[in-house]
């Protein structure tokens, strides 16, 4: 039963866990006041108390993921190491919301957590060797990369469902190896690998290792 009681009760957290679960299942586009009004038994005006429209409640998504980092302590590592630590912390928040990573891409430089981030990753690219205003450009580089990392995994962009991932999977197998090996020798050779990483640990240390890489070259 609806009650002022329970709207007055509403906890904008709860809100935001039950909208993170819809958003990973389904999209952000599925994420409605609605739908949450009946999972929390209040009334769609009840959530208006907390969040402005549903553009302040996907920012509050945004928000939890760059909570959910959890930056390293600073080293006497190499300012390289520290930053791949960094990035890897990053990537790691996000990896289990695949569909929600670039929710975080407007809220960095806004809420608490982002800037926390953002300064961490200035720092150790000034104490590379760039000046501040190329520090800036090459993190937000970065930090988009990363983002389009975690939102293009192979594994994450199938449907959530077993027998569909893996019929999904197998006509996508039958696709590539209908293809001339004689004409396309490499791709049907690693059509398994180009189709679903054998693992997706590796897929994301070899992208994290990349952009870490080319901002090394960018200082040669």
């Amino acid at each position: 039963m609806i009650t002022k009681e329970t709207s007055r009760r509403l906890d904008p957290e709860k809100v935001v866990d039950s909208a993170l679960a819809i958003a990973d299942d389904e999209g952000p586009a599925a994420v409605s006041f609605r739908k949450l009004a009946g999972q929390h038994a209040v009334t769609p005006m009840a959530l208006y108390r907390h969040f402005k429209d549903k553009d302040d409640l996907l920012a509050a998504l945004g928000d939890r993921l760059l909570s959910d980092v959890v930056l390293p302590e600073p080293s006497d590592e190499p300012w390289d190491k520290q930053l791949q630590a960094l990035l890897t912390a990053f990537v790691t928040a996000l990896r289990g919301h695949p569909r929600l990573a670039d929710l975080t891409l407007t809220r960095i430089l806004v809420a608490e957590p982002g800037l926390a981030l953002a300064e961490r990753a200035m720092e150790l690219l000034v104490e590379g060797g760039f000046d501040v205003d190329d520090a800036a450009e090459v993190g937000r580089q970065a930090i988009c990369s990363l983002i389009s990392l975690v939102m293009t995994d192979p594994v994450a962009r199938e449907v959530s469902d077993p027998e569909a991932r893996e019929a999904s999977l197998r006509m996508k197998r039958a696709s590539l190896g209908a293809l001339s090996p004689a004409r396309y020798p490499l791709i049907t050779s690693a059509a398994d690998t180009l189709i679903c990483p054998a693992s997706r640990d590796r897929y994301y240390d070899i992208g994290i290792n990349l952009v870490v890489a080319g901002i090394r070259g960018v200082l040669d």
